[in-house]
């Protein structure tokens, strides 16, 4: 196979952990015979110091003929100023609007031998293994925003429309994995997840009816992935609830750096990157963990490039890895000498 995957390093450690996926992708392609080509551009606050925009013309003119795009970070403190005109957030958010993705897959799967790094007692953590649908392109994010010296608003709103059709990706994925679906929303509350709620009871009802539908606000959730999380299969919720259940879920993994994440859309052409941020307090040192990448490639390998072997080879090295005391700083027992981002992504590529 021959593909064209666009690379954003962004900002912070954003190029250091893409440099390593890159890295996975050749010996991917090294290995079975295919042919992996890479248009390096800008985003995020690279983009905005070296164009003055955070996603310049030229990303999103290469947006157009490539069949995946992988991404680093974007962010920092160099453009943290919150009344700024123009920030690197803004790009992401443009982004995921210009490939039109609005399915943000995130997978949360505790490795046995990374019990120990979870804050939680290890026998919560056996057989967790949950995706979370995050609607990615509605909500409070690209709602209407007001702003004076004295008053802030942020318009939240959704459609019936962009409801049925993340509720639709939740529950087929739901359907091939063990058949449970937890809708997460604030209906007591918001209007918007009252919606929500009423949606997803018709759609599941009519449509999806031997999946199993549970239903918890989104205060509850936050408190059930810590006390039961086995119990979950796949999580379906809204941008904001999803954002912040997914951070707080990656300690179940025992590090934020081990979590990939997949942006889809209605074609094969996604958007692949790991859920931390930028790191501005360890980039450049060398010290980043690289296995979420990895696994956002192993993703981009299995949604967008239909290579469903080489995706689970490049997740089964990652597990082999990290199972053999491969550790970088994030996951390193106390006393322990940890991997560099380069010897820890070595250490993966050796079990391919």
């Amino acid at each position: 196979m021959d593909a064209l995957i666009v690379t954003l390093p962004g900002d912070g450690i954003g190029p250091e952990v893409l440099a390593s996926g890159q890295r996975a992708l050749d010996a991917i392609a090294d290995r079975y015979g295919h042919s992996f080509h890479y248009d390096q551009q800008l985003i995020g606050g690279a983009a905005i110091d070296a164009t003055g925009s955070p996603l310049p013309d030229n990303t999103l003119a290469s947006l157009r003929d490539c069949d995946a795009v992988l991404l680093g970070a974007v962010g920092g403190p160099k453009w943290s100023d919150p009344n700024a005109s123009v920030r690197p957030e803004q790009g992401l958010l443009r982004l995921r609007e210009s490939l039109e993705v609005y399915a943000n897959l995130r997978p949360v799967k505790v490795s046995a031998s990374l019990r120990d790094a979870s804050p939680l007692k290890g026998e919560l953590l056996d057989g967790v293994d949950m995706l979370v649908v995050r609607e990615l392109t509605g909500g409070i994010y690209f709602g209407e925003k007001t702003q004076t010296p004295d008053a802030a608003s942020d318009l939240c709103t959704y459609t019936r429309g962009e409801i049925e059709r993340i509720v639709r990706v939740a529950a087929k994925l739901a359907g091939a994995r063990r058949g449970r679906l937890c809708s997460v929303d604030k209906a007591n509350v918001l209007a918007t997840s009252r919606l929500w709620r009423e949606v997803v009871n018709s759609v599941m009802a009519d449509e999806y009816p031997a999946v199993e539908l549970e239903t918890l606000l989104v205060d509850a959730a936050a408190m059930h992935l810590l006390s039961r999380p086995k119990d979950f299969d796949v999580i379906v919720t809204e941008n904001m609830f999803g954002d912040i259940l997914t951070d707080e879920a990656s300690m179940l993994a025992g590090s934020l750096g081990m979590l990939p994440s997949a942006s889809l859309g209605d074609s094969t052409r996604g958007l692949f990157e790991p859920i931390h941020g930028s790191a501005p307090d360890i980039a450049g040192r060398g010290i980043a963990n690289p296995c979420g990448m990895l696994a956002s490639c192993a993703l981009l390998l299995r949604h967008s490039l239909g290579l469903d072997e080489e995706a689970a080879a490049l997740e089964d090295a990652i597990e082999k890895a990290v199972a053999s005391g491969a550790r970088t700083a994030d996951l390193a027992a106390p006393g322990s000498t940890p991997l560099s981002t380069d010897a820890m992504t070595a250490a993966i590529l050796k079990f391919l």
